[in-house]
């Protein structure tokens, strides 16, 4: 019995390094979306875009040995809990490649012009830093299950939320000069950048349900 019960934590911990190694791939997405939507680099878009298709990959593969799992050993408490959080993690997961995704889609639809004016470009370069950050973080907690560092994920997610104000503050002005198309790229990238911050919290809170049994409500 003792063996069988080593061989499922170690099933665990493949489960948490699959999660970890997705926050590890989406976090590149995004630096590599961010690099070129900032420099218009047709380049690195095509790579982002090619290498959406190994998280969907990721994602798959988390799922079926979650549901694996769960067909197999019968999880109970804790070990469900994990199971349980993992599937939801990788949705999560697989949603902000999908929105690294979309930034690369639009770095390439407007090469080889730029797609942001200059006044919006460091707020950008400071979200795709934090995006970036972000996703590090969060492997770490994957693997660590360090309630405090899941918990202080929500701070970096306040500071893309900041930018993300100041963004409109910038296309409010009226020094703005670079019309309406330019605002709406504008707008849906800064959704895209909160959307991908919201998810790698999610993934965190999903860590605090794990060892707590509690789900964050704020």
């Amino acid at each position: 019995m003792t063996g069988m019960r080593e061989v499922y934590q170690e099933q665990l911990g493949d489960l948490a390094e699959e999660l970890a190694s997705m926050s590890t791939m989406v976090g590149t997405a995004m630096e590599r979306a961010t690099k070129a939507l900032l420099e218009a680099d047709l380049t690195l878009a095509e790579q982002v875009i090619e290498e959406d298709v190994h998280v969907d990959e990721a994602r798959a593969r988390a799922e079926e040995q979650a549901f694996g799992l769960l067909a197999l050993q019968a999880p109970v408490a804790g070990d469900l809990r994990t199971v349980i959080s993992t599937i939801h993690a990788a949705e999560d997961l697989e949603r902000m490649g999908d929105l690294a995704l979309h930034v690369a889609k639009a770095a390439r639809r407007r090469h080889p012009q730029p797609v942001l004016p200059e006044p919006v470009q460091e707020y950008f370069a400071e979200m795709g830093r934090v995006a970036v950050d972000l996703c590090a973080r969060a492997a770490a907690v994957i693997r660590s299950r360090d309630i405090d560092a899941a918990r202080d994920l929500e701070a970096a997610d306040d500071a893309v939320d900041d930018l993300h104000r100041h963004l409109f503050t910038v296309m409010m002005s009226s020094e703005w000069s670079h019309g309406v198309a330019a605002a709406v790229d504008v707008t849906l990238l800064g959704r895209f950048y909160e959307r991908f911050a919201d998810h790698a919290v999610a993934v965190g809170r999903r860590v605090v349900f794990t060892v707590t049994g509690s789900m964050p409500t704020s």
